[in-house]
């Protein structure tokens, strides 16, 4: 069966085999500790064995909110942040079609996903408000407060505008909450309207949550198949059980591992398919906010190729020595197209008429990677058979448990993110919301 693959052999002359696999020990047990909740941040890890526990009845009801929706509306706004949005919106543009929002709406099985509360862009929000005056949409507001500034901001001019476009009763049949079980502002304010909830469990952190209703709701209302999604992540999740050789996940957190010993503190997702994109957004926050504590961590970063080898090329072929690469390698693509001949073949591409689009991609990847390799840039390749909802299942869930592994092989909290906020106090502080007088008067004082 095709599955999820991870090639190490092109970072072997930064380090050594014995190198990566002297890092074994503490990567089982940095595995045993997700497995038996022994470690740090053990409230938060719900998502290991998550898969494996959705229910037929959960995605049932999901698939028919998701219906419900689909059936009323032609777009969907998904109100979040960080992990409320992140994951929906990198699995949405991997198998969407990347030019549907110019197409007409004809899919009755489907609503186009808008995205809302990632930002507090005044324009953003105008504009989006804008678009929607004359459109049948719906929201999904994903918050366990309710009270996170950026989306709580977007979620209360949607509602606004919802309610005065078709009412107060038929607004609340198009609004669906995913919050806490029983606390929380969103929570009381979906009971008093009468709003369809899920809710976010307590031990999955948000950056974790790409199964659970927070990316499954509007996964499934764009059209997509979330039962095979889940399946992909079971896959993975049997296959990442045992510290062996066999563990994809756990040969990646000690390869990433050893070279950040060996001095390599900056990793760079590359994919060479557009649709990755927000791929490569998810899984930066992902690994920045579980590793990036205790002045620890690599710093991650991620490229779109071929298009930035014509901006970013040059520093990473010839630039510091600092950065290692994973490439994301999809073997199949959806389409095909052949490049024609040309007879006056001003453009001197008749050497490639008659070939696929991708095999040009794919030559452009081999290319590359033996360029940075030669260039002194160590490269993970992790091959997908294609963009499809099961590998995308298991693309997620490797990727989760890596970086568990990865967390505790560095010795600090994956499942926690103080850092973040510092920015909120200040925040607060400066637009002097109530209960932050001291700290108003402290940071007026510096400024």
């Amino acid at each position: 069966m095709a599955t999820i693959n991870v090639d190490v052999k092109n970072v072997l002359g930064t380090v050594t085999a014995e190198q990566i696999q002297s890092l074994n020990p503490e990567a089982a047990a940095g595995l045993d500790k997700l497995h038996n909740g022994t470690g740090l941040g053990s409230d938060f890890l719900g998502w290991v064995n998550l898969p494996s526990e959705i229910t037929e009845a959960h995605l049932a009801d999901i698939e028919a909110t998701a219906k419900s929706l689909t059936d009323n509306c032609d777009y969907i706004v998904a109100v979040g942040i960080g992990g409320s949005y992140l994951g929906a919106k990198a699995v949405i543009e991997a198998l969407a079609d990347q030019f549907s929002q110019l197409r007409p709406q004809d899919d009755p099985r489907r609503c186009r996903v808008l995205f809302a509360g990632q930002n507090i862009g005044e324009d953003y929000l105008y504009e989006l408000q804008d678009f929607l005056a004359d459109k049948r949409f719906g929201i999904i507001v994903i918050s366990k407060s309710g009270t996170t500034t950026e989306p709580a901001i977007a979620f209360r001019l949607l509602k606004e505008q919802l309610e005065k476009q078709v009412g107060k009763a038929e607004a609340a049949k198009r609004i669906v909450a995913i919050t806490d079980a029983k606390k929380g502002a969103l929570r009381q304010l979906a009971t008093e309207e009468g709003y369809k909830t899920f809710i976010i469990p307590d031990n999955v952190g948000g950056r974790f949550s790409v199964l659970t209703p927070v990316g499954l709701l509007p996964i499934a209302a764009a059209g997509y198949d979330i039962r095979a999604l889940v399946d992909g992540a079971r896959r993975m999740e049997a296959r990442t059980v045992e510290a062996s050789d066999e563990n994809p996940s756990l040969l990646y957190a000690t390869t990433r591992n050893a070279l950040y010993r060996a001095g390599r503190k900056i990793e760079i997702m590359v994919n060479y398919n557009p649709k990755l994109h927000f791929f490569g957004e998810w899984w930066k926050q992902l690994y920045g906010e579980s590793e990036g504590k205790d002045h620890k961590g690599i710093f991650p970063a991620s490229v779109d190729f071929s298009t930035d080898l014509h901006s970013m090329g040059q520093w990473i072929q010839d630039g510091e020595r600092t950065i290692f690469e994973t490439v994301l390698s999809v073997e199949e693509v959806a389409h095909r197209t052949i490049i024609p001949s040309d007879e006056a073949n001003l453009d001197g591409l008749n050497y490639l008429a008659g070939k696929r689009v991708d095999q040009v991609n794919k030559m452009a990847e081999l290319g590359t990677r033996i360029a940075h390799v030669d260039g002194g840039v160590p490269v993970i390749r992790v091959t997908i058979p294609a963009l499809k909802e099961e590998y995308l299942g298991e693309l997620i869930y490797f990727f989760e448990k890596a970086c568990g592994i990865s967390g505790y092989i560095l010795d600090v909290n994956p499942f926690n993110q103080p850092g973040v906020e510092a920015y909120k106090r200040n925040m607060f502080a400066l637009l002097e919301k109530p209960g932050y007088e001291a700290e108003t008067a402290a940071i007026k004082s510096r400024i």
